[in-house]
């Protein structure tokens, strides 16, 4: 890391975090706290998160994206995040990296969504030469026309949000639980999600791509390992958006009704035994 600050002396600094296997609930709540209450920049890189889970993006509404029946048989967790953006089931083989940024630590970049995307494909587009046709189209990053990265963004009066799922491997039953959107890239031309998608270990290994990653940020920023005050020192006061949907809200009424309160008790135990909000110690 030292020698890493050496050579990019002079660029902006930025925290970078490197965790493997959290909570993607507990790393959506770390996001938005250092989006909200931080005026450091932060890259997270989360190399997979626990059990099967839904995120939906701010303005996602279940009946219309999920097979709640079988999101709800199966107890598969289902979080609304603060960030926009579609719909994923993520898991142990998704690899998450997020920027949070101020306004003015990328010269010339313009804080809008369209910019911040195409400014974080640069950050890829060298670790693909000699690899696969990589690209950012619409909103996704694809690989020829399959799209292995979907993005999502929040961004406020002084500091932007920009995290993106990688699906370096994925359990194509997992792709039951998501229905086909109502909107969808014009690129997608109505192929199902398994003929839309690929895997990003077919072109890497998962080493290769975590350590490209962090050798293109260096190209941008200066890193830094943060310590614990760091993160813990943003705010005591913060209350998450993210959270997790209840059965209600997943539509039980019309379609699960005779599962009762039982079940409903069961539910939320179980999915909230997976999904812990606990801060970074």
């Amino acid at each position: 890391m030292a020698a890493s600050q050496a050579r990019n002396a002079g660029l902006p600094i930025i925290n970078l975090l490197r965790v493997k296997g959290m909570p993607i609930l507990q790393q959506l709540h770390l996001e938005e706290r250092l989006l909200r209450t931080s005026s450091q920049n932060w890259c997270i890189i989360n190399d997979g998160t626990t059990r099967p889970t839904i995120v939906m993006g701010v303005s996602g509404k279940a009946k219309e994206l999920l097979e709640t029946d079988a999101v709800l048989r199966d107890e598969i967790p289902v979080i609304r995040r603060f960030t926009g953006g579609g719909t994923v089931i993520v898991d142990q083989g998704t690899i998450f990296v997020t920027f949070i940024c101020n306004k003015d630590a990328i010269s010339g970049l313009q804080s809008y969504p369209r910019p911040i995307m195409s400014w974080s494909s640069l950050i890829y587009k060298n670790m693909f030469q000699g690899i696969g046709e990589f690209s950012l189209r619409e909103n996704d990053y694809v690989i020829g026309n399959h799209k292995f990265g979907g993005n999502a963004q929040s961004i406020t009066k002084n500091r932007w949000v920009h995290h993106t799922s990688f699906l370096w491997d994925y359990e194509v039953s997992n792709m039951g639980y998501l229905k086909m959107p109502t909107r969808v890239p014009e690129y997608r031309q109505a192929r199902n999600h398994s003929e839309f998608i690929c895997r990003l270990k077919e072109y890497m290994s998962r080493s290769d791509f975590i350590d490209g990653t962090m050798d293109a940020v260096a190209s941008y920023f200066a890193l830094r390992s943060p310590d614990a005050d760091d993160i813990q020192n943003s705010s005591s006061q913060f209350e998450p958006s993210s959270r997790i949907l209840t059965r209600q809200e997943l539509g039980e009424e019309s379609s699960m009704e005779l599962l009762g309160t039982v079940s409903q008790i069961s539910y939320m135990a179980a999915i909230s035994s997976t999904c812990p909000t606990s801060n970074i110690a």
